[in-house]
């Protein structure tokens, strides 16, 4: 049976309650996803550049291995990334007192200021992104969604687990 070229389109498939959970995630991380790439794009290495320089401010000084296992980074890739961290003078590299062959990657003032400039419109584009949704909805789902992932993933790390979602998404 052929459908007539004056009828209406196919109605899409309705979203079930058992399909709905993974559509909605699936529907706000892709669109998340689009718009801290474009937030951070000025960053070197954008979405990738910002969960490192995340991760080198608000960890103790980690070393660059440690900071490449955290977040699921090659360590080569690592290398090459905090390179151009160190050229652009958000990061530098500090000898381990306690290690002498390891290297501690620090913060500099200016990293700082970018972090917090780059958590500003993250911020505001999350903000953007649930604006249909008032102000208390929006803690209420922040709060529910970090409840459930806990539960679901005890011990994982957040930052470990947004990289490897996006490496695999190519952001």
């Amino acid at each position: 049976m052929t459908a007539d070229a004056g009828a209406p389109p196919a109605a899409p498939p309705q979203v079930t309650s058992s399909t709905v959970l993974g559509w909605a995630l699936a529907a706000l991380l892709r669109e998340w996803s689009t718009r801290v790439e474009a937030v951070t794009a000025d960053l070197p290495h954008g979405p990738r550049g910002y969960r490192v320089l995340a991760a080198v401010v608000h960890d103790s000084p980690p070393t660059q291995a440690a900071l490449a296992s955290m977040l699921g980074i090659d360590r080569t890739v690592m290398t090459y990334l905090l390179d151009r961290f160190v050229e652009c003078d958000l990061v530098e590299r500090r000898q381990d007192p306690a290690d002498r062959r390891a290297r501690r990657v620090v913060a500099t003032e200016h990293g700082r200021r970018v972090l917090a400039d780059l958590d500003a419109r993250v911020a505001a584009a999350e903000e953007q992104l649930l604006e249909g949704l008032e102000p208390a909805d929006r803690d209420a789902l922040r709060t529910l969604l970090a409840r459930a992932a806990t539960a679901a993933a005890p011990g994982d790390d957040p930052c470990g687990i947004v990289a490897r979602f996006l490496d695999a998404e190519g952001g």
